[in-house]
């Protein structure tokens, strides 16, 4: 597939992260142009790809509304509008049954998960939209397919991650978008193996493993797929 992407705008969101900077490296190795996205601009110089030509940091707090879309559509009429978008951002958080988890907790859950996703959405569709063509990939959960112990408000959010991706899915099937979502299970990041210690990462889902999903979804293969939960599951 090397140079797959070549012509075509990626965005990702969430992309100092840990596995943000492996689809970032993933599309870089395919010739995409990058627009990478985080809070963070010292994160985002260090995430960077060294193989991607044409790499555009963008230092940006997604839960502020008006200045993502001022932003985004700014970026959208320099670089000739955004082909796709990998919504990565989010986060994590889990300990406590559902009737003692604070309102903190369960804001934050929404927060990292389903406002910057919503903010992300209503700065790139448009342009999506104008140009008739883009493919749009959120990310959702594996455990949220159902909900899980102690993890409720994480579920919650990524449950609505979900119903997102399908609704939208089908308000723009029909004007040249893919919208889809992909449910991993445990990805194998350097957090994961510091927090489980004694589990066997062989079994959980390697980034570079994922990114192929994410590129996947990405590409011309996936025109006909619209409104999937995909799951990536490893041997967890």
């Amino acid at each position: 597939m090397s140079g797959s992407f070549a012509g075509k705008t990626v965005m990702i969101t969430g992309a100092a992260g840990a596995f943000g900077r492996h689809l970032s490296q993933a599309f870089a190795a395919e010739g995409a142009r990058l627009v990478l996205v985080d809070v963070s601009a010292p994160a985002l110089h260090a995430a960077a790809p060294q193989n991607g030509k044409n790499v555009k940091l963008l230092e940006l707090d997604l839960l502020e509304e008006k200045t993502v879309r001022d932003v985004i559509t700014k970026l959208q009429s320099e670089v000739g509008g955004i082909d796709v978008l990998c919504a990565v951002a989010g986060g994590f958080h889990m300990g406590e049954p559902v009737h003692e988890i604070s309102s903190d907790a369960w804001k934050l859950m929404d927060d990292l998960n389903v406002q910057t996703l919503l903010n992300t959405l209503r700065a790139v569709a448009p342009g999506m939209e104008a140009a008739g063509a883009g493919k749009i990939i959120t990310m959702g959960a594996n455990s949220a397919l159902t909900g899980v112990p102690l993890m409720g408000a994480y579920c919650a959010s990524k449950a609505q991650v979900m119903r997102i991706t399908e609704s939208l899915s089908g308000e723009l099937r029909k004007k040249g978008i893919n919208v889809n979502c992909v449910l991993p299970t445990i990805i194998d990041t350097p957090a994961n193996r510091n927090v489980m210690p004694n589990a066997d990462p062989a079994h959980w889902i390697a980034p570079e493993d994922l990114a192929e999903v994410f590129k996947f979804l990405a590409s011309n293969a996936a025109n006909a797929v619209h409104g999937a939960l995909v799951p990536v599951a490893g041997l967890s």
